[in-house]
């Protein structure tokens, strides 16, 4: 996700520096150039020096992100301007540290961005003009990149939860005869759809699951609303993120979380699970993700942090990461391959919703492709743990057999449990365990006969995923019978 919204921002500004340079927006090119350099300098200073006093570990795409915000929110200001430029230089330093001053656990409470501006706000009187929102012929591009990050990400349901309540909230405070020019106004020439796309999406700050990101979206889009005020204070949509914030680490896992290698050890063919024990004890769902951030020189454009399922079960004194490697390794996988016994890599932000139905007899099909199995890995382990048997096929493809994991897990949950995996490759033959060909609509049918009155959860390479959803679709399945697995991590 990080680079996406990277390639995002940075797109948004040399829209803005081209339409400032044609005299559309009311700042010229230089200043624009000055204001983005300078608060990227600031930033890139400020964080290096906070992470050296908290000896933290850091994620310059982070920075950039920040920074990029920064420079599409604050007015842009001119080389003789000392107050402008004090904003600046204020709202930066303040945006880095509050990743470290104000973290509980090691994890940010606030979006950086959001807090730099209100702090200089409530403080200097500087306040953020919003001018990537309010400028209505970078509309266009905000929406449409804007919308391609969200449906990647897919925080729809947080999209629309806050803008639902946004646009109600602004028509019903907007007094008599004047909902229709609020809602327009709101749409038109306010920071709402970048506000939304952006900030309201980042991760550290969103709560784990759908639930509590749509009541975290309605409470933030009820603050936004221009005419919601205490007193004679009114708010910000800086100050209704914070607000949201708050609520978003209330509701959330706390903390991250210090681990060791302790091994790695060869699953399937260039996979391998790496065990960790953990600083401290933590709890989570079978199925949920967490964010690793691992510290390495020359990061590649993806930088230092992944998101990867737990494979490991609740149940299990170690945690577990299962990875696939390929030739063409991003340094981040290079980094962790090169992980001796002893070293430490840090997680945090655990999250998801692709768990096991709370409902026992719901019976199910997990579907999975490679190294997508590591859900299933921890729920099935979880559920051999407590000795819960529930109806469940696996359904389970594969390019060739050797690059089967976790068959170990799988074999005692049809022992122990009755769980039964059907096994399909597809190059190279099959076996009398194993099905030669691709899982499609002939398979299901003829392994799960009743397939309509299942739940499907899927999990594997994003284009599988797209693609047994609509084969599901084709059969009759429910939309409300697929879940997928989805993390941030395959943007």
């Amino acid at each position: 996700m990080y680079r996406l919204v990277l390639y995002y921002l940075g797109a948004l500004l040399g829209a803005a520096f081209i339409f400032s340079f044609f005299g559309a927006l009311p700042f010229g090119p230089a200043a624009l150039v000055f204001s983005a350099s300078l608060i990227m300098a600031v930033s890139m200073a400020a964080n290096w020096v906070f992470a050296k006093i908290f000896d933290a570990v850091t994620n310059v795409e982070s920075v950039y992100i920040t920074a990029f915000i920064l420079a599409l929110i604050i007015p842009p200001a001119t080389i003789g301007n000392a107050g402008d430029i004090g904003f600046i230089v204020f709202a930066s330093i303040w945006a880095m540290a509050s990743k470290y001053l104000f973290a509980i656990g090691k994890r940010h409470l606030f979006n950086p961005a959001a807090f730099g501006v209100a702090l200089s706000a409530l403080l200097i009187g500087h306040a953020a003009t919003w001018w990537i929102g309010g400028n209505f012929a970078l509309l266009p591009f905000v929406l449409a990149g804007g919308v391609l990050i969200v449906r990647k990400i897919q925080r729809t349901d947080l999209v629309v939860s806050f803008g639902v309540m946004a646009l109600v909230t602004g028509a019903l405070t907007a007094g008599a005869g004047n909902a229709g020019t609020a809602i327009v106004q709101t749409v038109a020439h306010s920071a709402l759809f970048f506000f939304a796309f952006v900030m309201l999406t980042e991760p550290l700050t969103t709560p784990p699951n759908r639930p509590l990101r749509i009541a975290y979206g309605a409470i933030v889009g009820f603050l936004f609303a221009p005419n919601i005020h205490i007193g004679s204070f009114y708010l910000s949509p800086e100050i209704a993120l914070l607000i949201g914030n708050v609520f978003s680490y209330l509701v959330s896992p706390k903390g991250r979380y210090m681990l060791t290698l302790k091994r790695v050890e060869e699953v399937a063919r260039d996979a391998y699970e790496f065990v960790f024990s953990s600083d401290r004890p933590f709890s989570f769902a079978p199925g949920q993700y967490m964010e690793w951030t691992l510290a390495h020189e020359g990061p590649d454009t993806r930088g230092n942090r992944r998101y990867f399922t737990l494979a490991s079960a609740p149940t299990e004194k170690t945690v577990r990461l299962g990875v696939k490697f390929y030739p063409k390794a991003s340094t981040f996988k290079q980094a962790l391959a090169a992980m001796k016994k002893g070293e430490r890599i840090s997680a945090s932000h655990i999250a998801g919703g692709f768990v096991l139905p709370r409902n026992k007899n719901k019976k199910l099909v997990f579907i999975a492709g490679g190294i997508g199995i590591t859900p299933f890995r921890s729920m099935i382990r979880y559920l051999l743990d407590k000795s819960e048997s529930r109806d469940i096929v696996m359904l389970y493809s594969n390019k060739a057999a050797e690059d089967i994991a976790y068959a170990d897990i799988l074999d005692r949950a049809h022992t122990e449990l009755g769980i039964r995996t059907i096994y399909a490759v597809t190059e190279g033959g099959g076996s009398s365990d194993v099905y030669a060909g691709k899982i499609d609509a002939g398979l299901i049918k003829r392994e799960v006969p009743d397939y309509k009155d299942r739940t499907f959860y899927l999990s594997g390479p994003h284009a599988m995923v797209a693609s047994f959803e609509k084969t599901l679709r084709d059969m009759g399945v429910p939309r409300y019978r697929i879940r997928s697995d989805f993390f941030p991590g395959f943007a």
